[in-house]
């Protein structure tokens, strides 16, 4: 049983996770096919964003076998958010596994398991169960973080203190590192309507609530009804595995049942090419029988044309099978050679797995689609800047990249709560702008001293 106890004294709290992309919800793309300026948390990259969205529907129709996505653009032209907004739009619990080209490189593993390993991470099953589980809304949350115990100046969850209402009671509980973790992860925040299995710890975020305290101007979020009844009760389950995981899980049991096999402890055996095959056939039987259903997720590799040609071989076989994910590439390199080989093909890849591609380019960002960006992520963090914070903070944009902005805007956020200030000002921008380089400024800073620096 996962520890989860009932505790008397208040808890409260705020909980914060913001990543590079989170405030991604989509494409944007209504059902005209007209891509929105900025909707989903998506701004400009119209014409991408359109394509990305019929690349949706076809996986939805199922007629995307066999085939890929290349997104190919500048960098900073936001190809990793198209992904994430594909991945957005096919639902609910749909994975999603990045990869960069260069990271299967090891001395340990072959590149093509790494491959198959990251295949199979994106592909889902979604499982039903009636189990016993904690549900309501998230009426208080105080996450503790503790040093991480490989890297003490990283903080990580160590268990967190909620309360649970619904229309009828109110329950505070204390969780262990492994919900806590959970809830870090989905990004849980008061007003949220989530599920905790008393028995496995598997946390479920169903949405927001519709009498939720704190309200948005635009609601992103599925909106849900506050849960009735009693906090601890009998629900049906639904909570999604992927291959890989399921493959760890015949590695190291057999038989059992569904019970027994999803919650066993881990030993971490190596995955044959048999336990694949294996799962794969269960997986299969259970489809018949109504039990799960597939979830074919997306898998995006970054930079893919530092794959070599062996690695790339693989992936084009790939794309035929059965159980396969979407996969996106993304590339911002041109006519360059194919790892591995002499031959100069369009952005590193051989032609036979260039037919097997969607192409969808992606353009550099205006400079009124830059302050947008901007703005969407300064919300997202919450952080409130001032007019000319925001000018400067484009033009700088404008000038190096916006990447580079939006790392001087986090800093800015950073150095204006250290003064007790509650706004940025633009001494704020200008103070950081000092302090911390672009790729442009560090290179002439190399050539100024490339004579006194090692080589």
């Amino acid at each position: 049983m996962v520890e989860i106890r009932e505790i008397a004294e208040e808890a409260s709290g705020r909980l914060e996770r913001v990543g590079a992309h989170s405030h991604i919800r989509g494409l944007g793309v209504d059902d005209n096919l007209m891509a929105k300026p900025v909707a989903d948390g998506m701004v400009g990259q119209t014409r991408a964003r359109k394509a990305a969205h019929l690349v949706v529907k076809m996986a939805r129709e199922g007629k995307l076998s066999g085939k890929g996505v290349l997104l190919a653009g500048p960098p900073g032209t936001g190809k990793t958010a198209i992904a994430v907004g594909i991945a957005k739009e096919l639902g609910e619990d749909v994975p999603f596994i990045v990869l960069s080209g260069s990271e299967i490189y090891s001395a340990e593993r072959r590149k093509t398991d790494v491959l198959m390993e990251a295949i199979r991470k994106a592909i889902g099953v979604r499982f039903r169960e009636i189990r016993k589980v904690y549900e309501g809304e998230v009426a208080s949350l105080d996450v503790r973080y503790e040093p991480h115990p490989f890297n003490p100046y990283y903080q990580v969850p160590g268990g967190a203190k909620l309360t649970l209402e619904t229309t009828d009671e109110s329950k505070k509980l204390e969780v262990g590192r492994g919900v806590a973790t959970q809830m870090v992860e989905l990004g849980v925040k008061e007003g949220d309507v989530i599920q905790i299995d008393a028995e496995t710890g598997k946390v479920v975020k169903l949405g927001r609530s519709k009498e939720a305290k704190t309200s948005f101007e635009i609601e992103t979020e599925k909106v849900v009804p506050k849960p009735d009844g009693k906090v601890i009760k009998e629900r049906e389950f639904i909570y999604t595995l992927t291959l890989y995981e399921l493959d760890e899980m015949f590695a190291r049991r057999s038989g059992g049942g569904i019970a027994s096999l999803l919650f066993g402890p881990s030993t971490g055996r190596e995955i044959s090419s048999e336990i694949r095959a294996a799962v794969d056939s269960q997986v299969s039987e259970w489809v018949k029988e109504g039990k799960v259903k597939i979830l074919p997720g997306v898998l995006f590799i970054d930079d893919v044309h530092m794959m070599d040609i062996e690695a790339l071989s693989f992936l084009a076989r790939a794309m035929e099978g059965e159980l396969v994910p979407i996969i996106v590439m993304a590339t911002n390199r041109g006519i360059t050679n194919i790892r591995g080989t002499d031959v100069r093909a369009p952005f590193g890849l051989p032609l036979d797995l260039l037919d097997r591609l969607v192409i969808i380019t992606t353009q550099k960002y205006s400079k009124d689609e830059i302050r947008e960006i901007l703005k969407i992520r300064s919300k997202e963090e919450r952080i409130e800047l001032e007019e000319d914070a925001y000018n400067l903070l484009t033009e700088i944009g404008e000038r190096t990249s916006l990447r580079h902005a939006v790392q001087l805007l986090s800093m800015a956020g950073v150095r204006a709560r250290s003064l007790s200030k509650e706004r940025v000002c633009r001494d704020d921008v200008e103070e950081v702008d000092k302090l911390f380089s672009d790729v442009k400024e560090a290179m002439e800073h190399l050539k100024n001293y490339e004579k006194d620096l090692l080589s």
